[in-house]
């Protein structure tokens, strides 16, 4: 079994080949050699469910930021922790947003970190708002 943040990264690869491919969640995680971590297949696959959803709440909460104009590995952990922030309350709000700050930082630009902070927290006080 991974580790949350094994999964997470493994999530973002994932989703990060979806949007160059232009395939669903589904059919990228079944043509797997394995199976990814069940984590890993809930959150890609959420996200992908959801995409509209989390994609107007992304358009809403950035400023001066389209998501066309967003790198792509910011834009897959935007919608990553989007998703677990909305559907996944029981995952704690400081821990998804850490670890996508994290993966941002190793993954994309010098100031990816800075940005996937602002607008997951952003998101996270609108729609986390009794916690």
């Amino acid at each position: 079994m991974a580790t949350r943040r094994a999964a997470r990264e493994r999530a973002l690869g994932l989703a990060y080949e979806c949007e160059l491919r232009g395939v669903s969640a589904a059919e990228l995680v079944a043509e797997q050699p394995v199976e990814p971590d069940e984590y890993a297949c809930r959150i890609v696959r959420g996200a992908d469910d959801h995409r509209e959803e989390i994609d107007a709440l992304l358009r809403k909460f950035s400023e001066h930021w389209s998501l066309e104009r967003m790198p792509v590995v910011d834009r897959a952990l935007l919608r990553l922790g989007t998703y677990e922030l909305v559907w996944m309350p029981e995952t704690p709000t400081g821990v998804i947003i850490t670890e996508a700050v994290e993966l941002a930082k190793l993954y994309s630009t010098k100031d990816s970190g800075r940005f996937v902070n602002g607008l997951l927290a952003r998101i996270a006080e609108n729609v986390r708002a009794a916690e």
